[in-house]
């Protein structure tokens, strides 16, 4: 049932996307008494389709390829290739008939609206909603900290209270705007109490990414157990929900991940607190791969109590202002995490329809559903802007050319970049879906 509705979510919104793209074209298409030949929901390959009408000169349906969607722009290359219309002499109505302003006004339309899409749902979210957020004091027992983290200053049990100089909105944040801001400097209270603001590399994004840091810190819990798998090395071990871990390997255990750190690759010894009772048991895993081997949560109690959420309501007036931060500050951050894209291992991280449509929960959740097709709407918006021949972004760029030089591209070029864009595109289609099908097959493994 859970796939279901992570596919049901990734259907609407990746719809709703599309037609609200292609609607952009479309309007700005007639405002300049543009023809439109086709509106398209998905691709009708190989002239199939699952529904469609016609009103006026434009056909509307819905295809059977779920790769995206289209509009038909009379008299203009784009991927239906329709060569032999461009072979008559251009009508008043066609799109090469318009001067070169109007060409790019109706290139823009789509990537216009799903930036202003965007910011409308970030609006809506904080309007409706509000927004939740965790002050640097209401970390309970601080954060747990990776290693190299450590070699920069920071320890386990540090409370976060500045960053750049600033109290963040939501601490829990952190790990994000070291990944993808530019954080020079945070400021923590450790455990002692003292204060030190600790410097770090200009690189530290890059340097989290190369190492597999994406989460350098995490908030420290009591390792408290919620749930244990049946038959698993765990469950013969005795292991059962609300047990309290206080030792691993004879070592004292306060948090969770005071545990997961702890576990190696031979038996585990560990000692229980049972209610008032005290029990030790060994275990002998099968297979070690960290607590995963033991198939057992932690107590969501414990997530509770170790930290304390906070709610901010907003007026119509204050939703505005926010949610075109949060729009923008968005649009900022996939460009800055754009540029892994280009590293040795950002091949290897390129995700397609399987990676976005886990985004989204397995349970339903009008709040996370917007807000993740908001995020998804900028990225179309950014990624259709990229000079690529075939996108928004490469027939734009031909566009200001002409308008620069007072020079036409010619049609045969076009015809050509087309094709080499569609084949780059498709290029990229079948790397980011194969890394999704590797990735789930090894997972299986």
């Amino acid at each position: 049932m859970e796939i279901f509705i992570k596919i049901a979510q990734f259907l609407l919104s990746l719809s709703l996307l599309i037609v609200l793209h292609e609607f952009g074209h479309y309007i700005a298409a007639r405002i300049f008494k543009t023809r439109v030949e086709k509106f398209y929901l998905f691709f009708d390959a190989w002239g199939k389709k699952l529904f469609s009408f016609k009103k006026g000169d434009t056909e509307y349906g819905i295809g059977w390829l779920p790769l995206g969607g289209y509009v038909k722009i009379s008299g203009m290359i784009d991927e239906s290739m329709d060569k032999e219309q461009m072979k008559l002499p251009p009508k008043p109505y066609e799109f090469r008939s318009k001067p070169a302003w109007q060409r790019l006004i109706i290139m823009l339309g789509g990537v216009t609206v799903n930036f202003i899409l965007g910011i409308l749902i970030y609006i809506m979210i904080v309007n409706v909603w509000g927004e939740d957020y965790v002050k640097p004091e209401d970390v309970k027992y601080g954060f747990s900290v990776n290693d190299t983290f450590k070699e920069y200053g920071f320890r386990n049990g540090d409370k976060i209270t500045h960053i750049n100089g600033e109290e963040p909105f939501d601490v829990t944040d952190v790990n994000k705007l070291l990944f993808l801001r530019n954080i020079e400097n945070i400021q923590v209270t450790h455990e002692d109490k003292t204060v030190e603001t600790i410097t770090l590399p200009d690189n530290i994004g890059s340097i989290m990414w190369e190492e597999g840091i994406l989460h350098p810190f995490r908030e420290r819990h009591l390792a408290i157990i919620d749930t244990v798998v049946p038959n698993t090395p765990a469950d013969i071990a005795g292991l059962l929900k609300n047990d309290k871990i206080i030792k691993l390997n004879n070592r004292p255990i306060t948090y969770w991940n005071d545990f997961t750190k702890g576990i190696d690759s031979t038996s585990v010894k560990i000692v229980l607190l049972r209610k008032n009772d005290t029990i030790s048991t060994q275990i002998i895993p099968e297979y070690i791969k960290k607590e995963k081997a033991f198939q057992i949560g932690v107590s969501t109690s414990s997530l509770r109590d170790a930290i304390t959420i906070k709610h901010k309501d907003y007026t119509f007036i204050e939703s505005i202002k926010r949610g075109n931060h949060l729009g923008l500050t968005t649009l900022k951050d996939f460009i800055s995490q754009f540029k892994y894209v280009f590293t040795k291992k950002g091949a290897g991280e390129i995700g397609g329809f399987i990676a976005i449509g886990n985004i989204f929960p397995a349970t339903w959740s009008w709040p996370t559903f917007w807000s993740i097709t908001a995020l998804l709407s900028i990225m179309l918006g950014f990624m259709n802007l990229l000079p690529i021949p075939a996108l928004d972004g490469g027939h734009a760029l031909f566009v200001i050319f002409e308008m620069l030089t007072g020079r036409k591209p010619s049609d045969k070029f076009l015809e050509y970049a087309q094709i080499v864009g569609f084949v780059l595109l498709m290029g990229l289609l079948l790397l980011a879906n194969g890394n999704d099908i590797y990735k789930l097959v090894k997972g299986w493994l």
